[in-house]
């Protein structure tokens, strides 16, 4: 139940201030120290030591490292899966896909790093060049601080580690407060291996100001953080010169066309508002349906949605759990309530029970409407009707977020126009803008961040490029 801090290899002991109380049952099911400053300060000093042993370690070291972290959390799943859904709350059927999917993403990384590689110039290509030995090479760089959500604790966290440590780097690990147990049995599975670098990882918690110390600190040469937009402004305003690699999430949005098969679309919508209770970044949120089929599919809409399980999360069929705090389910609420005055219409009963806020779906809802012009982060979603795809292209694009978008049609037309003309990290044909590999790149524009994740391109962000010339 106790979640500790390393320092390095260290495992220390400090007062248990935080109680993490579980969501659903309101019951202790975690404590763990609160940081400060000072220990951040202690962290940084700890990887700025480890870095040239992290550098200077072999990479089938490191890609073992992973790789035996892998087959650990394979032998603890169910208690694993049980952890991330004591503390956030989440399903346990989504909370063994999680494990399964960090399992993956350790793979991944350690597979992709095996295989990445530099490459010769020429430089005698131009007239001003000459004929030399001319390379580039992938280098570490040094110390990443990695900050993680609440939403992943355990898949989010390693997607900064595994490439993070496969790369030759220390890291300095701030998990999410909500769950601390998480994070301290995911890093001592690292610490503990017998492929383990002696101090490469440490782990801390705490909010503002520990976090505040890491990123502007000049130890660090990559900050990687998932988060919100605000925490994601002041990163930027305070990590100096540096590298910052920032997921900040969004209003997903789709398009239904005329075209499109509605039933399937509707299906598959549900799912993508309301998985881990609308609490994830790409969690869709607008639903764009053409004028045409906007009654049919909202009525399809509601009846996929009503079939969704809401209640213990303890239970294999649950689908939605609770939200993370009162404070979330109370603002989904009120949201809904505004957007009710406003003139939006739900198709469903608006029901809350403390943490339990049951999936929404309203339909007549304007572009003003905080359900659809901001982020969310709750089970609710918005059905806007619109007179075809020029108009549902310009409200998508609208939005200040530009994180996943996708599109339903059978129109090859309209799919080419979807991929060149959505403003987005990431475009999805048929199926919802939820949808994530732990393969490909992830990332978005605008207000949703910058950088990118995923195995290889979370290892080009965490690692610089040298160039060598032999004349």
């Amino acid at each position: 139940m106790e979640a500790m801090i390393y320092f390095g290899s260290q495992c220390a002991t400090k007062e248990m201030k935080s109680e993490r109380r579980s969501p659903y049952s309101g019951e202790v099911v975690s404590r763990a120290p609160v940081c400060d400053a000072q220990d951040a300060h202690k962290a940084l000093e700890i990887a700025k030591r480890a870095a040239l042993t992290c550098k200077q370690s072999t990479l089938s070291q490191r890609c073992d490292w992973l790789l035996d972290v892998a087959k650990k959390l394979e032998e603890i799943r169910e208690a694993m899966a049980r952890i991330i859904t004591d503390e956030v709350g989440k399903p346990i059927a989504f909370a063994r896909i999680e494990v399964d999917r960090c399992i993956e993403t350790l793979r991944l990384s350690a597979e992709t790093m095996r295989t990445m590689h530099g490459e010769t110039i020429n430089t005698d290509a131009m007239p001003s060049g000459r004929k030399t030995l001319a390379f580039f090479r992938r280098e570490p760089v040094g110390v990443v601080v990695a900050i993680t959500p609440f939403n992943f604790p355990l898949n989010l966290a390693a997607h900064k580690l595994a490439p993070a440590l496969v790369a030759g780097n220390a890291v300095v690990l701030k998990p999410t407060p909500e769950a601390p147990l998480t994070a301290y049995t995911f890093a001592t599975l690292f610490i503990e291996s017998r492929y383990a670098i002696p101090d490469a990882l440490s782990l801390l918690y705490g909010d503002a100001e520990v976090g505040s110390a890491l990123v502007s600190s000049d130890i660090p040469r990559v900050v990687s953080f998932t988060g919100s937009v605000g925490v994601g402004q002041i990163i930027t305003k305070t990590a100096g010169i540096k590298k910052v690699s920032l997921e900040l999430g969004g209003n997903a949005a789709t398009y239904v066309d005329a075209s499109a098969d509605l039933a399937y679309a509707a299906q598959r919508c549900a799912l993508g508002a309301f998985v881990n209770s609308g609490q994830v970044c790409i969690s869709l949120q607008r639903i764009y349906v053409d004028a045409a089929v906007y009654d049919d599919f909202s009525a399809l809409m509601a009846e996929e949605t009503r079939k969704l399980k809401v209640g213990s999360p303890y239970e294999d069929e649950t689908f939605m759990g609770p939200l993370i705090n009162d404070v979330s389910a109370q603002r989904a609420e009120a949201w809904v309530q505004s957007a009710i005055e406003e003139g939006a219409r739900p198709l469903l009963e608006v029901r809350r029970e403390g943490r339990m806020f049951y999936p929404c779906v309203m339909a007549d809802v304007n572009d003003t409407m905080k359900i659809v012009c901001e982020e969310v982060f709750a089970p609710i979603v918005s059905l806007v009707r619109v007179a075809g795809f020029d108009e549902a292209v310009g409200k998508m694009n609208a939005a200040p977020y530009g994180l996943q978008f996708s599109i339903f049609t059978q129109n090859l037309a309209l799919t080419k126009r979807a991929i060149e003309e959505l403003d987005a990290g990431g475009v999805v044909i048929n199926d919802m803008p939820t949808l994530r590999f732990d393969i490909q790149p992830y990332g978005g524009v605008k207000l949703s961040g910058i950088g990118r994740e995923g195995p290889r391109f979370a290892i080009e962000e965490m690692s610089e490029l040298k160039s060598i010339i032999i004349t």
